[in-house]
């Protein structure tokens, strides 16, 4: 279907019951500028074409009197500032791509696909993630439970190396590098950051110029590779290797504001090369590889023997941060196979991996089978299985590493939804309850389609209210394991 007849229906169909066309899109598939995007030359999957017609054929006939009704469906996800809302499944020409991907469809635990993956990206919908991101404390404790491995790491020359397998906004890795700063204040590091989304690697480098003031001795280097390719920064594909995008930056000057400046100028060369789009699995894939390295032109002589050189870059990582790698209900060997198992084959001798992911068994899950009693989200996500699968996916080589579960008391550890005392006493504000919906609803990777029906009316505000009042506020458990290389 060209874009102009799909533009036309919706055009008729908004006029005939009265919605704007902003209400539409977030209605339909939670993307207020869904329109806007097909006007100005968007593309979108079949998946998210068959969700448009789904929600038209089911609103006609409803009349008028249903157009307030679509309203409610937007509040599910509040606004947070100016950022853009995502598509479910996001428009091609969009550069918002975010994390991990999606759960299952409606009607609860879906038996996991083979590749882990689906025409939808719970995850690409930047105003839940930056909601769950800035009303809770779980990037603060990841960051923490991360930096205990620090005290089990014994770097080898010439740098303590850094992998982090999921950057995000930045906050775990910046927070880790301070901690890293403050155990070996003198040692040079070398730090790779893997991320997809465009958005998340601004983020970052805005955290980042700080970094550069008080630990010169620096290199950072951010990719958009795929775990089987990023810790080696290269591209084993020989088409895409022949795109692979490879800039060095030299940060002159020796104050955080000079370093801002030129981390800022860095805008241009971001939108021109690290675009993405969704793959024919829904998952979003790197329209070219690229590689960004930067480091401060004064301690270029002290870092050299670490810089690293296309195609000659290897491996041999300290410590790996693999935070929320996966979505929770792929299967068990897609998480082995697909992330755990190369990210471990990045270690260098003595080397330490710590994998964290959402537990369940927790308030927040509380909310959610109040809607939905039958679901559980974390069925493949158990430590013990995805250590065991890791095992068998490395074959022989499984026995140069240590597989640790640990005890679930020092495996597991809460985080919490930011809330005053009097925030969750007697009456608790709608805002506040917006926020806990969101955080809770995000966690268990709960998808637009099983949200539309319930937002129609107020029982799930209720239901969040009855949570918060029961528990005094809302708190979340994730799940680490740790794997580790044997020195030679």
């Amino acid at each position: 279907m060209s874009a102009e007849v799909l533009l036309s229906e919706i055009s008729d169909f908004c006029r005939a019951v009265g919605l704007a066309e902003s209400t539409f899109g977030r209605a339909a598939i939670n993307d207020g500028k869904l329109v806007s995007r097909l006007r100005n030359g968007g593309r979108i999957t079949t998946d998210t074409l068959d969700r448009i017609r789904h929600f038209m054929s089911n609103y006609q006939g409803r009349g008028r009197a249903r157009a307030d009704a679509a309203a409610p469906l937007s509040l599910a996800i509040p606004q947070v500032g100016a950022a853009p809302a995502a598509a479910a499944a996001p428009v091609a020409a969009t550069n918002r791509p975010a994390a991990p991907s999606s759960a299952p469809p409606a009607g609860g635990a879906k038996a996991p696909d083979d590749d882990g993956q689906r025409n939808f990206r719970f995850y690409d919908n930047r105003q839940k993630y930056l909601m769950f991101v800035n009303t809770c404390s779980e990037k603060w404790e990841v960051a923490n439970r991360v930096s205990l491995e620090l005290d089990h790491v014994h770097p080898r020359p010439p740098a303590l190396r850094v992998f982090d397998a999921g950057v995000g906004d930045g906050t775990i890795l910046s927070r880790v590098m301070r901690t890293m700063h403050d155990k070996f204040a003198t040692m040079p590091f070398y730090v790779v950051g893997k991320e997809i989304s465009l958005e998340d690697v601004r983020l970052t480098l805005q955290k980042m110029p700080d970094r550069f003031f008080e630990h010169p001795a620096t290199v950072l280097v951010l990719t958009n590779l795929q775990y089987a390719n990023a810790p080696w920064l290269t591209v084993r594909d020989l088409k895409a290797a022949s795109s692979l995008v490879w800039h060095e930056v030299r940060l002159k000057g020796n104050t955080s504001h000079s370093f801002e400046e030129q981390i800022t100028d860095l805008e241009p060369f971001l939108a021109e090369n690290w675009n993405a789009r969704t793959g024919k699995t829904g998952n979003s894939v790197y329209d070219r590889p690229a590689v960004l390295v930067i480091y401060r032109e004064d301690h270029r002589f002290l870092l050299d023997p670490i810089i690293p050189k296309l195609g000659e870059t290897p491996a041999d990582y300290d410590l790996v941060i693999a935070s929320q790698p996966y979505r929770a209900r792929a299967s068990v060997q897609f998480k082995a196979k697909r992330v755990i198992a190369p990210l471990a084959r990045a270690l260098g001798p003595g080397g330490r991996l710590i994998g964290i992911h959402s537990y369940g068994s927790d308030p927040g899950m509380e909310l959610v089978r109040k809607i939905w009693p039958d679901d559980n989200p974390f069925v493949t996500n158990n430590r013990h299985d995805i250590l065991k699968a890791v095992k068998t996916e490395m074959g022989n080589s499984a026995r140069n590493y240590s597989f640790n579960a640990n005890s679930d008391t020092k495996s597991l550890f809460k985080y919490k939804m930011h809330t005053l005392p009097t925030e969750v006493e007697g009456s608790i504000g709608t805002s506040t309850l917006f926020a806990a919906w969101n955080d809770a609803v995000y966690v268990a990777q709960v998808e637009d389609d099983r949200l539309g029906p319930v937002v129609s009316n107020n029982r799930y505000l209720e239901a969040t209210q009855e949570v918060l009042h029961a528990n005094g506020g809302l708190w979340f458990v994730n799940e680490s394991f740790v794997i580790s290389r044997r020195r030679e």
